[in-house]
């Protein structure tokens, strides 16, 4: 099984028992505060890896027109029930082909650090493609250097993690085009020991 299959598989087999982990008042689904302050109510959001859709996508469909995208069909399914006012999606978010300009913002929580990182340039570029000029992207990063690890019981499942450490994350940011408005490094609401970048940055 290749890594992104292994993810996939993954989050298939634990959506049930995952979601029973997140809650609206951690530090950094409380960063969403930031994007929604920024964004008028017409706004369009794409949720890239938006898993069943709570409490991101459920937070940001309060305000806006959301777009959840996630290549795990059980949490889609579940997605779809526990927030009915949003639109899903089944796909992967590398090769997402939406038109140029579609969204005002996109907000990515706890995805792309499961993506292989040779993949993460092309994944940002496609986030800046489909955002409207001056667009806005709240995006969970990795804190530190991980290019390949795999753990055998991630609640339960086979999880996988690739992503590069904060400084070359930023880097790669500005490199696609964004402009950086905050960073931030916040425990991971699921597992205490581990921490992410969350970059809020706005399309230049």
């Amino acid at each position: 099984m290749d890594n992104k299959k292994l993810v996939q598989a993954g989050y298939n087999a634990i959506a049930a028992e995952y979601l029973t982990t997140r809650t609206e008042t951690s530090e950094d689904v409380q960063l969403l505060d930031e994007l929604v302050a920024l964004l008028s109510k017409e706004a369009r959001v794409l949720d890239a890896g938006c898993g069943a859709g709570v409490p991101v996508t459920k937070i940001l469909s309060q305000f806006f027109a959301v777009t959840g995208v996630d290549f795990a069909q059980t949490q889609i399914e579940m997605a779809r029930q526990l927030v009915p006012d949003a639109t899903f999606i089944c796909h992967d978010i590398v090769d997402l082909d939406l038109p140029d300009g579609s969204f005002d913002a996109v907000c990515s929580y706890y995805a792309i650090i499961h993506i292989p990182r040779q993949e993460h340039p092309k994944l940002l570029l496609n986030f800046h493609r489909m955002l409207k000029p001056g667009g806005l992207a709240l995006l969970c990063l990795g804190a530190n250097d991980i290019e390949h690890e795999i753990e055998e019981n991630y609640h339960g499942s086979p999880m996988y993690w690739s992503h590069f450490d904060a400084k070359t994350n930023l880097k790669l940011i500005g490199e696609a085009g964004f402009e950086i408005i905050l960073s931030k490094a916040v425990t991971d609401s699921t597992c205490p020991t581990s921490q992410h970048l969350f970059v809020l940055a706005s399309k230049k």
